[in-house]
């Protein structure tokens, strides 16, 4: 499953958001993977807007299991007050984005094609 997102930092803010995004936590990097966020990346726009991508078996299991950690209540406590939305937890506040267009799939059908 490949998931897309979309979020917004406070422009001001778009400076530590780097910074603390250039160093995360190593414990938080190893949650995620053990939660099954493969591939995660994060986009950021100088207008504040926030694009993430990963791909995973179950998003929102995926989701689940990191609600569980210690380690993403207090990342997520740490980063709330940068994103724009900050009275709901910066993970609970992504919206997901529909998939439109996938290169791969759509060169596989063709070949399928008679």
């Amino acid at each position: 499953m490949r998931v897309c997102f979309r979020s917004s930092i406070q422009p001001a803010l778009l400076e530590e958001y780097r910074r603390r995004h250039a160093a995360v936590w190593p414990e938080m990097l190893a949650a995620l993977k053990e939660a099954g966020w493969n591939n995660y990346s994060l986009y950021l726009d100088n207008d504040g807007l926030l694009i993430g991508y990963l791909e995973c078996d179950d998003f929102d299991a995926a989701r689940a299991r990191m609600a569980l950690t210690d380690v993403n209540a207090r990342w997520q406590a740490e980063m709330a007050t940068l994103f724009q939305n900050s009275d709901v937890p910066p993970d609970e506040g992504f919206r997901i984005l529909e998939e439109v267009f996938n290169l791969d799939e759509q060169l596989v059908a063709g070949q399928q094609r008679p």
